[in-house]
Formats: structure tokens, C-alpha cells, sequence
């Protein structure tokens, strides 16, 4: 574990509990801090109150979706002066041009394995 791990917070977006257990046990493992969100509403307040580094959203969640709720991520950006934080969709589809579409960099193909997860979470948060 790193300090520069440490210092960078982490977003999950994930409405299944057994993923959102899993990918969060992933995250520790990799040394990274992180929050969760249990749907797209919840997500957007969070980013309200945290710096994120990175979040990583499910598309596919109820009251709002992760492509509805990167849309609020980034108005809420603009509306508080914050430099766009990278979101990754979490997908089970080949949904990837709707996500770009919708705001997201990049996205990960669940299930989540932890060399690709800690290889997204590198590429990111070295570009940032």
C-alpha cells in the first residue's frame, strides 16, 4: 500500500450488494480508500460532499441509472467548479458507446476482475 493509494478516494456506484461487497474487498485488497452508493441518486449527493479521484459506476441501477446519474456528476461539476473527475461504467452489456455518450471515460466489463480493475484504476488515476 502507498501513500499516493491513500490519498486518492475512490467512488463505487453499485445497487447489488454482493458486487458492491466484492469490488469494495477488491479496493482494500489494492490498498485504495473508498466510499459506496447504493444507486445513481445517492452517487450524485456524494459527489456533492467528497473529492473523488475516481468513481466507478454500475449502469444498470433503479431510480436513477449510472448514464443519468454521470449526466447530474457532471452538471454538478460545472456547478461547483470542480475539474471533471474520471467516472468507469461498470457494465454486464455492450453498452459502452451510451456510457461514452453519456459522459463516462471508460468503462469495465463485470464481472470485475482485480487485475483489471487495479490496471483501470492505475491508467486513471495516473492521468489525473
Amino acid at each position: 500500500m502507498t501513500s499516493v493509494q491513500n490519498s486518492n478516494l475512490i467512488l463505487l456506484a453499485d445497487d447489488d450488494d454482493n458486487l458492491r461487497y466484492l469490488t469494495m474487498l477488491q479496493l482494500k485488497r489494492l490498498g485504495y480508500s473508498s466510499h459506496y452508493a447504493r444507486d445513481g441518486k445517492e452517487a450524485v449527493s456524494m459527489v456533492e460532499r467528497f473529492p473523488y479521484q475516481l468513481i466507478l459506476m454500475d449502469v444498470m441501477m433503479p431510480e436513477m441509472d449510472g448514464c443519468e446519474a454521470t449526466r447530474a456528476i457532471r452538471a454538478t461539476e460545472l456547478r461547483l467548479g470542480r475539474p471533471s473527475t474520471p467516472i468507469v461504467a461498470m457494465t454486464a452489456f455492450q453498452d459502452q458507446v451510451r456510457c461514452i455518450e453519456a459522459g463516462m471515460d471508460d468503462y469495465l466489463f463485470k464481472p470485475i476482475l482485480l487485475d483489471d480493475l487495479k490496471k483501470k484504476i492505475a491508467q486513471w488515476l495516473t492521468a489525473t
